[in-house]
């Protein structure tokens, strides 16, 4: 027996069995439970949502030899023929190859005669946009007043090319793309029938690239199947797609907050060797800065809880409107591929276009900020950061006047160190120090010090992370205890950054070590929090600065101006 594609094998055969356009279904079921039969159908919608499933599915209820039903029998005669295609009474016709106004008047010609088998003689027109202006005039007074035995289902992808007259005719129903949460549940069902063992999350990716149609992810399914030899898995469908793996993108998100170029441009490097195409890499890239700035401005947009924890630490780590900069580098740098020498170089200028623009955030994944190198560079974990904020600007209330900024002079309240100290040339970049095994820090009061023992871990990302919202429960010659609150216990998903938090504890302390980690309330101030707390001091200090200058209160009496707290950024 040959194969049957699983689109066609699959492909629904119900009002029920349709996936995704409850709107239209409610309206023709309650038409057909009242009786209440128009003439003439207009489906619209992109490729593989339904049309012409819907179609045979109306001409099946309208046929169905049981009676004119919302449910057809789906056993009789008149509903197995038009199932298998070969009902004589539904005829269907593709508008593209039948265009000339004489084909459409030979067809209109054979609908005055009566149906052969079933209750209704149906036509379905399959692309009906692709007839020319003469056979739509040819069928308008059909289509306005056809014989009682006659109906019409119209099905096109591009309504807008539809004379008005036609559309007036009809009945129109939009059918809506698949959203990519169906169409995953759909194709589950399917491979669990078919006895066919899949990952899930390659499930995902098979839903995103098919783009709301069903019928290209069931033909990406039947694909994906016969690429992983009878299992789909995730690694083999991004293979087959090309697509770019969400560690890649987070990776270029956790190297962009610890402003480290060179984790980004390994990225970009490992891309390459598997060939992955950076401009979907762009596209995904600037998909997922929207779904971070939803993290900021509407979490409860993001409905999956697991995305909502995993996405609040980049909404927390970048400022709201250097993200807004980030999503649209990411778009012009897409735009800009076709032009550059060659897509890796348009691809890593566009991560370099970031890092660039990349103010100097305190608020990173590891909760501190970056340090640029000196090139007298002092003891690690005490190289000294000059800082090049741009001032605040100060803004009247009404429209007409204009920003006002302060002189470029002019600083908040704390110290910068002489130019003397540092490069003139600072690059925009975190370079890790390896920090040698040292002696645990301790604490005045004997205790060890873990506010200063996380500042001297060389860690990034999600296991700094980690790290900053713990504290030190206990530490014994071979085990240490951290509590973690269960409002963070998100950051235990992955064993893997326990595991890098645990290797560098053994190299802090020159012994091995085994980590524990406990969700419980913290007795004390984590270095997460404490490091909030400096931050928002400080801001305070620069703000108050700000208003207590003379030249800033001249100016805002002078010209009865307000000043935009937003852009004050302590040096």
């Amino acid at each position: 027996m040959s194969y049957q594609v699983l689109a066609r094998k699959w492909r629904p055969k119900s009002f029920a069995t349709l996936i995704g356009q409850e709107h239209v279904v409610r309206a023709l079921t309650h038409a057909l439970e009242q009786q209440r039969l128009h003439h003439a159908y207009l489906f619209t919608g992109t490729r593989g949502v339904g049309k012409t499933t819907l179609a045979r599915i109306l001409a099946k209820a309208l046929n169905c030899e049981t009676g004119i039903s919302a449910v057809p029998c789906g056993v009789c005669s008149s509903c197995t023929e038009i199932d298998s295609g070969r009902f004589v009474d539904l005829i269907e016709v593709d508008a593209a190859t039948n265009t000339k106004v004489d084909q459409m008047r030979e067809l209109l010609d054979n609908a005055v005669y009566a149906p052969t088998r079933g209750r209704f003689k149906v036509f379905v027109i399959d692309e009906v946009h692709m007839l020319s202006n003469n056979a739509f005039n040819a069928m308008l007074k059909t289509l306005e007043e056809p014989p009682e035995h006659i109906k019409f289902i119209l099905a096109t992808t591009d309504p807008q090319k539809i004379p008005v007259t036609v559309l007036s005719r009809c009945l129109q129903f939009n059918l809506k793309q698949m959203p990519p949460g169906h169409i995953v549940d759909h194709l589950a069902r399917i491979l669990d029938a078919e006895q066919v063992a899949c990952e899930p999350a390659a499930l995902r990716h098979v839903a995103k690239a098919a783009a709301g149609s069903m019928r290209d992810a069931l033909s990406l399914l039947d694909q994906a199947i016969a690429h992983g030899a009878g299992r789909v898995g995730e690694e083999d469908v991004r293979d087959m797609l090309g697509t770019v793996g969400e560690d890649h993108l987070y990776a270029i998100l956790d190297g962009l907050a610890a402003a480290d170029v060179r984790a980004m441009l390994a990225v970009a490097d490992a891309m390459d060797v598997r060939s992955l195409s950076f401009d979907s890499a762009l596209q995904e890239l600037a998909t997922l800065f929207h779904r971070i700035a939803l993290a900021q401005f509407a979490p409860q947009a993001l409905v999956d809880e697991s995305e909502r924890q995993r996405l609040a630490l980049y909404a927390a780590a970048f400022d709201r409107e250097f993200l807004q900069l980030c999503y649209q580098i990411a778009i012009h740098g897409r735009d800009d591929l076709p032009l550059a020498p060659d897509e890796y170089a348009g691809f890593t200028m566009t991560l370099l276009r970031l890092i660039a623009f990349r103010p100097e955030m305190p608020a990173l994944l590891g909760g501190g900020a970056a340090t640029p190198v000196a090139v007298a560079a002092p003891a690690p974990g005490s190289i000294s950061r000059p800082s090049s904020r741009t001032p605040p600007s100060i803004a009247a209330p009404s429209s007409p006047r204009t920003a006002v900024p302060l002189p470029p002079t002019f600083s908040a309240s704390e110290p910068v160190e002489p130019p003397s100290t540092v490069v003139s040339q600072v690059v925009p970049a975190v370079i890790p120090i390896p920090l040698p095994a040292v002696a645990p820090v301790v604490a005045s009061g004997g205790a060890t010090n873990w506010h200063l023992i996380s500042e001297r871990l060389t860690l990034t990302g999600m296991a700094k992370q980690l790290a900053q919202h713990c504290e030190l429960a206990e530490l014994a010659e071979s085990q240490i205890t951290l509590r973690l609150p269960p409002a963070h216990k998100h950051l235990l998903v992955n064993k893997a950054q326990q595991d890098k938090l645990q290797a560098e504890l053994q190299i802090h302390f020159a012994r091995p070590l085994k980590l524990s980690i406990v969700l419980a309330d913290v007795q004390g101030e984590t270095p997460a929090v404490r490091t909030a707390t400096e931050r928002r001091e400080r801001q305070d200090r620069a703000i108050a600065a700000i208003e207590q200058d003379p030249f800033v209160r001249e100016v805002v009496d002078l010209f009865d101006a307000s000043i935009d707290e937003s852009t004050i950024k302590p040096v």
